[in-house]
């Protein structure tokens, strides 16, 4: 049986989403048109913490 942990998962995804617009800011900042490959991820770092990353290929277009 498998319990949803709701605000445990509401929380993440506001983190996810966070982690997101920081990196579109950055690609922004160093002159990219876009972000491509967008990775997500996420480990516990230790009991009752958690990390979140995301990655992805900032492009200038021509």
């Amino acid at each position: 049986m498998g319990w949803e942990l709701t605000a445990y998962n509401e929380m993440m995804n506001d983190e996810r989403a966070l982690a997101a617009k920081s990196m579109v800011e950055e690609a922004k900042a160093l002159g990219a048109d876009a972000v491509l490959n967008i990775r997500y991820a996420s480990a516990a770092i230790m009991q009752g913490a958690a990390e979140v990353i995301v990655y992805g290929t900032a492009v200038k277009l021509k």
